[in-house]
């Protein structure tokens, strides 16, 4: 707003000055203009026997006009002024108009001619104070005009620099927040087309700057729920293989490595649901009967241990279709460790075929207090033990892989898995 302000009085003072200058150039000119009119209005009266000494009888003038008549001589006949003819009257004998300054007044002497003859010459003069008293007049009435233009200037400026800054000290305030860790802050729009194209550019930053936070944080919330299964399976196996002096130490160092190999895959699989845009067939797949036979040899154990009975069985016409194996372990993983921490009873996982689709069974002897969808929201669980983020992991990765996790019935609790039958890969040659 300062330079703005700055701007208007520069452009007033080089439009002022000028003007002024006009003004005491114009009134100048008009007095001389009038002076030069009495003079002409005297000369008229002047009668030609003037030179014979006749006396003359001067048109009335305004009062502080000196008006006089010489004669040739330079001596006042009649009228006022001074008493012997100036440079001024003298230069009017010529024959044309004279005009100019005499001390602190304004001369004008216009010559008085009979035919082609001049007898005489009309000098009138004026102070130049009333002259100057009208210019400085005027010269107040323009500054008065001058100083309303800067006030409306400062007050537009201060409007418009508030119409300007009023958004961007919004939008600084949004984005500390954002710098603040507020990620929900987003910019609101205003009037300015370019300030909105930077609060548009913030919002979608931010968005995005969220939606990489939330990403992140899923990423770590499901892989620590994927490894702690698959941490206590290993550690299940080691304590056991400790404590049985008898205990065959390269089946339970083989089962370590098989245990493992399960974590990279693991954590390979949480990766790559953090980094799946669409939703897609995984690259591996394996016979059903396999994948099943995997999941059965990792989970007996456990179940066993808690003296809960684990059953699994594979309809006929299902065992020899392909599926996504190790999205179907990850999520057979989290739907029996769910049943093992939550549910009731024996377990039972069936596998049926469901021509372009597979569909997995698992279900307990327990039920459930929460709904259909309910039961997927992040965070949601019916236990304190609970970190209600098993269930949203698998119904995601089921999606990432193009099929479907829903919940079949609440009691007895079954999950019911739907995942695409895929081709087995060529044979080798």
């Amino acid at each position: 707003m300062r330079v703005a302000v700055v701007a208007v009085l520069v452009a007033l003072v080089l439009l002022a000055t000028p003007l002024a200058l006009g003004i005491q150039t114009s009134f100048f000119a008009d007095e001389r203009a009038e002076l030069e009119r009495v003079a002409l209005a005297a000369a008229i009266h002047v009668p030609p026997q003037f030179v014979a000494g006749d006396q003359v009888e001067l048109p009335a003038h305004e009062r502080g006009t000196d008006v006089g008549v010489y004669d040739l001589s330079g001596r006042l006949r009649d009228g006022s002024g001074p008493r012997k003819a100036d440079a001024i009257a003298r230069a009017a004998q010529g024959g044309s108009v004279a005009r100019g300054r005499a001390g602190h007044q304004i001369v004008v002497a216009v010559p008085i001619a009979t035919g082609e003859q001049v007898i005489g010459v009309v000098r009138a003069s004026t102070g130049t104070s009333e002259v100057w008293y009208r210019v400085i007049l005027a010269w107040l009435g323009l500054a008065g005009t001058a100083l309303v233009a800067l006030v409306t200037a400062v007050v537009v400026a201060h409007r418009q620099a508030r119409t300007l800054t009023a958004p961007l000290e919004a939008l600084s305030e949004k984005a500390g927040a954002v710098a603040d860790g507020d990620l929900t802050a987003r910019a609101e729009g205003s009037a300015i087309a370019e300030i909105d194209q930077v609060a548009r550019t913030q919002n979608t930053m931010v968005e995005h700057l969220a939606q990489w936070l939330e990403h992140e944080r899923h990423f770590t919330s499901n892989a620590s729920h994927q490894l702690r299964t698959s941490l206590a399976g290993l550690q299940l196996g080691l304590d056991a293989a400790a404590a049985d002096p008898d205990a065959d130490l390269r089946a339970a160092v083989t089962e370590a490595l098989e245990q493992v190999r399960h974590l990279q895959q693991t954590v390979d699989d949480v990766l790559r649901l953090a980094r799946a845009s669409h939703p897609g067939v995984p690259a591996t797949a394996r016979p059903t009967a396999e994948v099943v036979e995997g999941v059965e040899r990792r989970w007996h154990g456990t179940f066993a241990a808690e003296g809960r009975r684990l059953d699994f069985g594979v309809e006929p016409g299902g065992e020899d279709l392909w599926i996504p194996d190790r999205t179907a372990e990850q999520i057979l993983d989290v739907l029996l460790d769910n049943a093992l921490r939550h549910g009731r009873g024996a377990v039972e996982v069936t596998v049926r075929e469901m021509g372009v689709a597979v569909a997995v069974d698992v279900s307990d002897e327990g039920s459930l207090t929460l709904g259909r969808r309910a039961v997927f929201e992040r965070g949601a669980t019916t236990s304190r033990a609970g970190s209600g983020i098993g269930l949203t992991l698998a119904r995601e990765m089921a999606e990432v892989a193009g099929g479907r996790l829903t919940l079949a019935r609440t009691a007895p609790t079954t999950f019911t898995l739907l995942l695409p039958v895929t081709e087995p890969p060529p044979p080798p040659e």
